[in-house]
């Protein structure tokens, strides 16, 4: 089936692939150039999380260092506030930035932020999804095209799309209150406040391209698989 591995189609593929390569980019350069600047205050990403949470009345959120210098998070499950070896333990203005980006989350959690309880109620139907979603359709294919399960497989797969786009209010809004609340506790200069904001809105741009990029994966699965009739050979 020549037409499953070489097809018009692809140039979408290319598109979201492009997006997701700028936009990690744009976000490496942009956290790499504020990571070389010490800020004014000397306060490092764990001690600027600390802040934070003590004067948001979070006492209960934990600060843990990772071991490597990515993957900082926010996990609901312990109150924990996970951050890389480097933003833990410099005082820069990414490191600052980071860490009150993910002091927005513990927030939003403990607030109860519609947004992120709905993105949350996604997780466990939409890695069911993500696994089934592409099986299903070449299983379809392969079933003389089973048109059933090929919009199973379509549907099923669309929940990712829907998880990446429910995951953008989450992380502006957790942008947003890091830039309010290092302002509002003088964590970083009115200089270095602008490096933050701009750290956080190439992050930001990471989650927008990889949505984008889910949707053109969905749209190509539609123009390749979402007809009716059985293609031929």
């Amino acid at each position: 089936m020549p037409y499953f591995y070489y097809d018009a189609t692809y140039i979408l593929v290319v598109v979201g692939m492009l997006l997701c390569l700028l936009a990690s980019a744009h976000v490496n350069s942009t956290m790499s150039k504020f990571h070389k600047i010490q800020n004014s205050t000397g306060m490092t990403g764990a001690e600027a999380a600390r802040r934070i949470l003590n004067n948001e009345g979070l006492y209960n959120v934990q600060i843990e260092c990772l071991s490597k210098d990515d993957g900082d998070h926010y996990d609901p499950r312990t109150n924990t506030v996970r951050l890389s070896y480097g933003n833990y333990h410099k005082a820069t203005v990414t490191a600052v930035g980071v860490a009150a980006h993910e002091c927005g989350h513990a927030i939003q959690h403990a607030q109860e932020y519609g947004p992120l309880k709905f993105r949350s109620a996604l997780v466990p139907v939409v890695n069911i999804g993500s696994r089934l979603g592409l099986p299903l359709i070449l299983l379809g294919v392969i079933l003389s095209w089973n048109n059933i399960l090929i919009q199973i497989g379509i549907w099923a797969f669309s929940l990712s799309v829907i998880f990446q786009l429910a995951t953008l209010p989450v992380e502006f809004n957790a942008s947003a209150r890091a830039v309010a609340k290092v302002e509002q506790y003088g964590l970083l200069s009115q200089e270095e406040n602008g490096g933050c904001k701009k750290v956080l809105s190439a992050a930001a741009m990471t989650y927008v391209a990889a949505a984008a990029s889910s949707i053109l994966q969905l749209l190509r699965l539609i123009l390749l698989f979402g007809g009716n009739r059985r293609r031929d050979d």
